[in-house]
């Protein structure tokens, strides 16, 4: 059994997705939509750059989708690959929309649309000097959540992301982020401040999600085949009416990785193929669980070579 999974924030460069681009008019197409909807050449952006440029949320976040969409239409059109046929299409953050598009619940411009304003609302929501996101290795989420509950008096600091078993994600208030990096390093143990421009899937989001809720809502979305797992609630969702809260509520809420992979496993997925730039899932997978067979496609060879 098999499930499609296409990454978030953090996968992209400058480059990704130019031999589908070059080879395939299908994917010619996609770009020019997405410029078209977002009237700017986000495809240019995507193909030369500049990085700092690709770097912006409100740009990264439609470039991942664009690249994702793109290559799962060359692998189901160009190679006769029924990928709708998988079980479950799961994505990590902004790669739930990806997931939706590919599914046929959301539309192309939709999804650009929507996620440029995402991007652009959780950008805004608080100064890139305020806040930041912090990577813990080698320790779990409990143990995580103790060392959190230290600096709770001293402003907002919450787990993010429950990316693997050894990987967990906070985000929040600066000054409260560097608090515990301190104390986590007087206790040796390995932290790394990422590289974000805003402080993701915290309650200092609430400003974007109050943006996005009158955006999504207004969105129309139709059933997705196959079923999508929520990173809100790491379950398998199909109903319309609870999916568009779920994304909704998905820019304050943590992202529920470890146990997406782990719920999809239960229901007897033993094969994950991650669609995109990047191989992020794909090592998450592995340290979630060594058993099921993980491969990813982020160029024509990786095409070849699976």
């Amino acid at each position: 059994m098999r499930a499609i999974l296409f990454p978030g924030q953090g996968s992209q460069y400058v480059g990704m997705g130019i031999d589908f681009y070059k080879k395939y008019d299908l994917v010619k197409s996609i770009f020019l939509k997405v410029d078209e909807t977002l009237r700017y050449p986000l495809s240019k952006i995507i193909l030369e750059g500049p990085k700092n440029e690709l770097q912006l949320t409100k740009n990264t976040q439609p470039a991942i989708m664009t690249i994702g969409v793109s290559i799962f239409n060359v692998l189901n059109k160009e190679y006769g690959l029924n990928l709708n046929n998988s079980k479950y299409f799961a994505g990590h953050s902004l790669g739930e929309y990806t997931a939706l598009v590919c599914a046929g619940s959301l539309s192309l411009e939709k999804a650009a649309y929507l996620l440029h304003e995402r991007g652009k609302a959780m950008q805004d929501s608080i100064s890139s000097t305020q806040g930041a996101m912090m990577a813990i290795l080698g320790m779990q989420i409990e143990e995580v959540e103790k060392e959190i509950k230290i600096f709770s008096k001293d402003g907002v600091c919450e787990i993010s992301n429950d990316n693997s078993n050894s990987q967990v994600v906070i985000s929040g208030e600066k000054k409260v982020i560097e608090k515990v990096n301190d104390n986590l390093k007087k206790k040796k143990k390995k932290s790394i401040i990422l590289p974000v421009s805003a402080p993701f899937h915290c309650s200092l989001m609430k400003n974007a999600e109050e943006i996005m809720k009158e955006k999504i809502n207004k969105t129309a979305f139709i059933e997705p085949k196959p079923k999508i797992i929520s990173n809100v609630t790491a379950e398998e969702e199909k109903d319309i009416d609870k999916i568009k809260p779920l994304l909704i509520s998905q820019i304050t809420s943590k992202v529920r990785w470890r146990e997406s992979v782990n719920y999809m496993v239960k229901k007897g997925v033993e094969n994950f193929i991650e669609i995109g730039p990047g191989k992020v899932l794909s090592g998450l997978v592995k340290k979630i669980n060594n058993d099921v067979k993980i491969s990813n496609i982020n160029c024509i060879e990786d095409i070849k070579n699976d």
